[in-house]
Order: structure tokens, then C-alpha cells, then sequence
């Protein structure tokens, strides 16, 4: 698996407005409703429910928001690369500027895991996130995040 299979170019957003933490997921529930056919409200739910679990703010501007959505055939991506980085709660307190939320079906226990070690990988690397935050358009968003790069394997 990889990040392609996660995410389509329609997954993607670039400069994101967000006052705040709440403001983000709002706005990455939104652009997943239109690709998985689920209500905006129902996303977000189940986002805000993962974050009372503890923040999903991973460190180095990075957030990887997810969730299980029942009914959902496959594992699906948003991408987003915020104009301003915002308060996340992060393990290191430093805003967040990317973010990275996963939606997988409520059986993929499995899958997700991969999923979510995948896409950590990818932000873990320094060089990764230094280009995805220079990306000038979501099309070059989206092309750095599913490059293959062989470090990134699973």
C-alpha cells in the first residue's frame, strides 16, 4: 500500500483557512464528505470523538487527524496544507501546517494501522515536510506526498 492508494488528487487542499484546530478538521470533514458520500457531521464526529482520546498532533506542524466511518469500502485521505499553522494540542505544542487525515472502513483494523504507519513516515522525514510546505498548488501537493520514494516503504 501507499499513499496513492490513500489519497486522489481530489483529497487534496492547499492553503487552507483555519482559525483553529476545529476550524481544520471542520474543513478536512468537509472535502472528505464530497469523496467518501458521508454527511460533513458524521465525519467530523467521529474526528472530534479520536481527539478527546488525545490530540492527533504528532509533532514537527504535523497532525494526522483519523477515524473509522462505518460503511466506508476502503481507506481514504485528505490532505491539507494550512496557510497558517494553528494550536493542535501537539505533542510538542507547536502549531500544525500539515495535516494528514485518514477515514477507514469500522472493520479495517488492520489496514488502518498501515495506513496511519505509512503516512507517519512520509512526515517524518524532514525533507518530506519541508517540500509539501514549499508545494505551490495542491497538484504539487499531491505530487510530493505520493512520490515514491523507497525510504518511505513499508
Amino acid at each position: 500500500m501507499g499513499l496513492q492508494d490513500l489519497l486522489s488528487p481530489q483529497g487534496v487542499i492547499h492553503n487552507l483557512r483555519a482559525k483553529c484546530k476545529r476550524d481544520a478538521l471542520q474543513a478536512l470533514a468537509e472535502k472528505a464528505s464530497a469523496i467518501v458520500d458521508r454527511p460533513a457531521a458524521d465525519i467530523m464526529g467521529t474526528l472530534l470523538e479520536r481527539e478527546q482520546l488525545g490530540s492527533t498532533g504528532v509533532g514537527d506542524g504535523v497532525a494526522l487527524p483519523h477515524g473509522k466511518i462505518e460503511g466506508l469500502s476502503k481507506i481514504v485521505g485528505v490532505l491539507a496544507r494550512l496557510e497558517t499553522p494553528v494550536s493542535f494540542d501537539a505533542v510538542d505544542d507547536q502549531p500544525v501546517d500539515l495535516v494528514f487525515m485518514l477515514l477507514a472502513p469500522a472493520n479495517a483494523t488492520a489496514a488502518h494501522l498501515k495506513a496511519l504507519a505509512k503516512v507517519s513516515r512520509l512526515f517524518r522525514d524532514a525533507e518530506a515536510r519541508e517540500a509539501l510546505r514549499g508545494a505551490d498548488s495542491a497538484e504539487a501537493l499531491f505530487a510530493i506526498a505520493t512520490a515514491d520514494q523507497k525510504h518511505h516503504a513499508a
